[in-house]
């Protein structure tokens, strides 16, 4: 099982980034997760990002997206990103994003990718974890309410 924790190193979460769009969402989390990871460039990066949000918006609704793509590299790689205005991304319900769990994935890995996305799309179902995640006032507090709602079993409310 792949924990949420092992995913995303503290320096992969931000509490309160300022972009006007969803390319510009994408263009931080690439260049953010390529300073993190030695042997990663942010421009093909961004490049897979895109290439899936041109097929479906990654938005899942209630305020959320999980932009993920795959791209070779040594493992999976995370971040988590609260933007500091909500932006358009195109989401089934039409509200805007301010909660961004970005996924990137070896070609090889199916099994843990889709396990990962199961289980951020029932932490994300939970309106109370949420509300949390937006009031949590720095990266240690946003990272903390994440990984405790992603521990909780299936089917636990928050």
């Amino acid at each position: 099982m792949v924990r949420i924790e092992d995913l995303l190193p503290p320096e992969c979460v931000h509490p309160a980034v300022s972009v006007q769009s969803r390319k510009r969402s994408l263009d931080f989390a690439a260049d953010l997760l390529a300073e993190r990871h030695p042997g990663v460039d942010a421009r093909p990066l961004f490049d897979a990002l895109m290439e899936r949000e041109r097929l479906g918006s990654t938005g899942i609704g209630e305020g959320v997206a999980i932009p993920h793509c795959r791209l070779e590299c040594p493992g999976m790689m995370a971040a988590f990103i609260r933007l500091a205005e909500p932006v358009d991304y195109d989401a089934p319900d039409g509200k805007p994003v301010d909660l961004l769990f970005v996924l990137v994935v070896p070609p090889g890995e199916n099994s843990a990718h889709l396990e990962v996305l199961a289980t951020l799309a029932t932490v994300f179902r939970d309106p109370a974890t949420r509300d949390r995640l937006r009031q949590a006032g720095s990266s240690e507090e946003l990272s903390a309410t994440l990984f405790d709602a992603a521990a909780r079993p299936f089917g636990a409310g928050g």
